[in-house]
C-alpha cells in the first residue's frame, strides 16, 4: 500500500508542477534528483514503520498473546 501510494504521489505532483512553477525563482520544479529522494526516503519510512512492530511481533510467544485476551 504504501508503494501505491508513493506511486500516486509521484504522479500527483509531477501533475501539480505547473501549478508552482510560477512560485519559484530559478530552480526547476522537475528536478529529478528531488522527486526520487522524496520518495526513496517517503518508502523506506514506511518500510520501517511496518517492519518494526511485525519484528516485536514476531517474538512474542504465541500462546502467552492469547492468555492476555
Amino acid at each position: 500500500m504504501a508503494l501505491v501510494g508513493v506511486a500516486l504521489s509521484l504522479g500527483g505532483s509531477m501533475w501539480l508542477t505547473g501549478v508552482i512553477e510560477t512560485l519559484l525563482y530559478d530552480v526547476n520544479p522537475n528536478d529529478p534528483w528531488v522527486f526520487t529522494g522524496v520518495a526513496s526516503l517517503l518508502t523506506v519510512v514506511a518500510l520501517a514503520a511496518c517492519y518494526l512492530p511485525a519484528r516485536r511481533a514476531t517474538q512474542v510467544d504465541p500462546i502467552v498473546a492469547l492468555r492476555c485476551e
